[in-house]
């Protein structure tokens, strides 16, 4: 099985911030917007995850459709299950951001101690993508609870939170160029992505009333998938390009 992951470029991070930021506006559209409610959209968006997953798992090697689909329904889901303990069991967000860490640290042990590599450049099996996408739901759910933290009950607000999130992100990037493990940077960077995407669509979509800039999450969600699309089919694209210039220079 070939590598069932992308290369990490630009391209990658700004869909994968993007893909959260959707998964905050999406989840929040559906349920409120649309009457759906909480349960019924938590069990349609579980159920086409699981889908798209199965999907996701039979592929040979990476399709980028297929794979970011299933981060964007993987973003939705993660945001949900924060939701529901906080909102409907009243979980702590101290609590939930703490759980989600100790969850999210035992996959990554036990991935280690079985396969000795966390790296995403070798997800050439079953069993280290299925640590893969298990790593990827916690990211999500810590990003969220961690968002949801700080910008809520710690009232640094939709704005900040942007800033704060970024500069961190950014603080990661400049220690991976000075040296720093690339496989711990990475996952430290898709962590904090979720926080910041999920911080960027409340600034979007929420009302002026609560600090947000009021473009709705319809308009806000629309707007990110037209841009994921559009990304996603680029680098599509290029893989076909670049294999038809290799079979013409041959």
């Amino acid at each position: 099985m070939l590598n069932k992951v992308p290369e990490v470029t630009l391209a990658f991070w700004v869909i994968k911030i993007m893909s959260t930021t959707v998964g905050e506006t999406g989840a929040d559209y559906l349920a409120v917007h649309l009457g759906l409610g909480k349960a019924i959209t938590a069990a349609t968006m579980f159920a086409l995850l699981v889908g798209f997953l199965v999907v996701q798992l039979r592929a040979s090697h990476y399709v980028p459709w297929k794979y970011w689909v299933t981060v964007v329904l993987i973003s939705v889901v993660g945001t949900q299950i924060t939701d529901a303990l906080t909102d409907g069991l009243g979980v702590n967000l101290f609590v939930s951001t703490a759980a989600f860490s100790v969850a999210l640290a035992a996959v990554f042990a036990i991935w280690y101690w079985i396969e000795r590599t966390l790296s995403i450049h070798t997800i050439v099996t079953r069993r280290r993508e299925l640590f893969y996408w298990a790593a990827i739901l916690f990211t999500f759910a810590l990003g969220t609870a961690a968002g949801d933290l700080a910008t809520e009950a710690l009232g640094m607000g939709f704005t900040v939170g942007v800033m704060v999130f970024g500069a961190l992100i950014a603080v990661i990037a400049g220690a991976y160029y000075a040296g720093a493990n690339a496989v711990l940077a990475f996952w430290l960077a898709y962590i904090l992505t979720r926080p910041l995407g999920a911080s960027l669509g409340d600034l979007l979509s929420q009302s002026r009333n609560y600090g947000g800039l009021g473009f709705g999450t319809a308009a806000t969600s629309v707007a990110f998938l037209v841009v994921i699309t559009a990304l996603v089919a680029m680098v599509s694209f290029r893989p076909a390009r670049l294999k038809s210039n290799n079979d013409a220079i041959r």
